[in-house]
């Protein structure tokens, strides 16, 4: 029970952060990212003290890959190995918070797996939309 009180409480302080974050900032990307917090706070099971840690760490990486995209927009190689260059960056602020490696390693492999459900839910709908 204090378990599902927890998560609940986690869940909830994330969604108010991020949707005070869409009314500054606007836009579809922000409902995007909302899911993706409720998503990762699950596959990490973020307790409220590491999700106080880590979502500022993790919103400080984000924007770092989305730099890197903007500034090498025309050369994917180049991308790609400053991703993997951030990532070595940020593992040992994750660990920090996550306390091991199998834990950071679940970020980078939840990241690709929100990528694919998100991919085929877009995939999904635009199917649906053609059918109409």
């Amino acid at each position: 029970m204090k378990n599902k009180f927890i998560i609940l409480l986690v869940f909830l302080i994330n969604i108010s952060y991020f949707c005070f974050a869409q009314a500054e900032q606007g836009g579809r990307g922000n409902r995007a990212e909302a899911i993706q917090v409720a998503f990762l706070t699950r596959e990490l099971a973020l307790t409220s003290e590491e999700s106080e840690k880590f979502w500022p760490v993790y919103n400080n990486y984000r924007a770092e890959i989305k730099k890197a995209r903007k500034d090498k927009r025309e050369d994917e190689v180049a991308f790609e190995e400053t991703v993997v260059n951030i990532r070595k960056k940020y593992k040992s602020e994750f660990k920090k918070v996550l306390g091991s490696d199998q834990r950071v390693n679940q970020i980078f492999v939840s990241e690709k797996n929100f990528r694919e459900l998100l991919r085929k839910e877009l995939m999904e709908r635009r199917k649906k939309g053609a059918s109409l």
